[in-house]
């Protein structure tokens, strides 16, 4: 019987992936102690053991437009670590989200004869179905984070594992507002509202001026609002303080460096980008009103192939539009003003939207990265 210790390849490609990387890592050490992770992985990972090859904020871009100015770079990434993983073939390689670059590498390790997992299902039940036929070709098994996605490929008869979402997992049922804002040093009886514009550079440039115009508008009909800002790192945070500074009659708000959790739990209401932010959001039970906005090009691509009504995970999960949601040339200040108002003024939404957010974190609540690591080690033929 060999000693050998396990060897798993495994790429994410930002900070949501970082975390579920991490947690995964932690999971199957706790099977099987000496196991080497190598790819691409970000702080989290790395503290758990993980060798990157190349830095994680190399992979970190969103949008059709902005991908092609990278793609020389990211080309020759995947291929370095194609070669790589060829030459020193890991017992399984993971890649973690980024489905347009680990897809790719998947196939090209698979055509080797490698085991390859793609945990976080791309959104193909959303838009570009077609891709279904390649994650067919290219991967071993799936691993979703969502219910609804599991259905998806069933139907296709892709292999596929339903895990829950780790999020779910850590994020008890019930949030501590008022220990968030004693944290923050918020006043306790204050209308607080947290707002997130993204972690991303592009995403800041987009939704910062209406967030901004929004929060003017809404301090005028709620004088005594609070409203607070994480920002993910300090290059956002520099890039925030800039647009405020180019902002006539900026408004009073307290900014934070990361703390993202803490801040949407100290809130009443959240005003935040689309993305794993709305997720958190709704785990902490919080009211919120989703935005979006992308380059005007890549919008103009994704709105004809889009098949879905809804884009933020709240809405999608619950099968409805519960939370409002403006995208592109919907998020308006005015919009977006009279939509957070709107949870200010009717306390009965609230609750409702409160119970609705419960049920869905019951049913995301599964144990995650354990679920995760049972499927990862069973493709491999090990156990815990």
């Amino acid at each position: 019987m060999s000693n050998k210790p396990l060897r798993f390849g495994i790429v994410a490609g930002e900070a949501s992936g970082d975390l579920l990387g991490a947690s995964l890592i932690a999971s199957i050490k706790l099977r099987y102690p000496d196991s080497i992770f190598e790819g691409i992985a970000g702080p989290a990972m790395i503290e758990q053991g993980a060798k990157s090859l190349f830095p994680m904020d190399r992979l970190s871009v969103m949008g059709i437009v902005e991908v092609l100015g990278r793609y020389r770079e990211l080309y020759g990434i995947r291929q370095k670590l194609a070669e790589h993983f060829k030459n020193n073939p890991p017992d399984v390689f993971i890649g973690i989200d980024a489905p347009d670059f680990n897809l790719g590498l998947e196939q090209r390790l698979h055509d080797a004869d490698i085991k390859t997992v793609h945990y976080v299902s791309p959104s193909v039940w959303a838009w570009r179905q077609g891709r279904v036929k390649n994650i067919y070709k290219c991967t071993d098994l799936v691993l979703t984070l969502f219910p609804f996605e599991a259905e998806f490929y069933k139907k296709h008869r892709v292999p596929v594992s339903f895990v829950g979402h780790p999020l779910a997992d850590i994020i008890p049922l019930q949030s501590d507002k008022n220990a968030a804002r004693k944290n923050l040093s918020l006043p306790l009886e204050s209308e607080v509202l947290a707002l997130l514009p993204g972690s991303r550079s592009n995403e800041l440039q987009y939704l910062s001026e209406p967030f901004l115009e929004a929060v003017k508008w809404l301090k005028k009909q709620l004088p005594n609002l609070e409203v607070i800002v994480p920002l993910a790192n300090i290059n956002r945070r520099q890039q925030f303080e800039e647009i405020l500074r180019n902002t006539s009659d900026a408004p009073s708000l307290k900014l934070v460096d990361g703390q993202s959790r803490e801040v949407m739990a100290s809130a009443d209401v959240v005003l935040l980008a689309s993305g794993t932010a709305a997720l958190e959001a709704m785990l902490l039970k919080k009211p919120m009103v989703v935005a979006y906005k992308l380059s005007p090009i890549t919008y103009w691509i994704a709105k004809w192939l889009v098949k879905v009504k809804n884009v933020s995970l709240p809405n999608l999960l619950a099968g409805e539009s519960l939370v409002p949601e403006y995208i592109q040339h919907e998020a308006t200040p005015d919009n977006l003003g009279r939509a957070v108002l709107a949870y200010f003024k009717n306390p009965k939404q609230i609750k409702n939207i409160h119970h609705r957010f419960n049920d869905i974190h019951q049913s995301l609540k599964q144990d995650a990265s354990h679920k995760a690591a049972d499927a990862i080690l069973g493709l491999i033929g090990k156990s815990g």
